[in-house]
């Protein structure tokens, strides 16, 4: 099932480019599908936005002017996976919804740990992300 997705992250760790490139391959999604925050290409009517981010506290300015301008035109679905806490995600929920597009309820909480650079995705952890993104699809508006 083809949709118009795409994978975007704001992270230095790469287990979070680990696992959007994990997502990508599982919905077999365009080479530019998967981008940093900003992207190189802006996003247009997209279906599902899946944001992948690394936080503590409040967002940086760059994060937060990026999901400010996230409408339903740009995108009509977003879905958050988390490497912070509820109330990092719990932020970034409301800076989407003032922009109007919808926000899935669901959050998937990831735990990077303190060495930035590594990027094993254990076996467990991508069977229960692509189960996330499934729900999340399986459920679009």
């Amino acid at each position: 099932m083809a949709i118009k997705m795409r994978v975007l992250y704001a992270s230095n760790k790469s287990k979070i480019a680990t696992m959007a490139d994990i997502v990508k391959k599982e919905y077999d999604l365009a080479i530019n599908a998967v981008d940093k925050i900003p992207p190189a290409y802006s996003c247009n009517n997209e279906r599902l936005v899946i944001l992948m981010l690394s936080l503590k506290g409040e967002p940086e300015d760059q994060l937060r002017l990026f999901c400010r301008e996230l409408t339903k035109a740009r995108a009509q679905n977003v879905a958050l996976v988390i490497d912070g806490n509820e109330a990092a995600a719990n932020r970034m929920k409301a800076i989407l919804g003032e922009a109007g597009t919808n926000v899935a309820d669901e959050v998937y909480y990831v735990k990077c740990g303190f060495l930035s650079f590594l990027d094993k995705v254990k076996p467990e952890e991508k069977e229960s992300l692509l189960a996330f993104t499934h729900r999340i699809v399986d459920n679009l508006q």
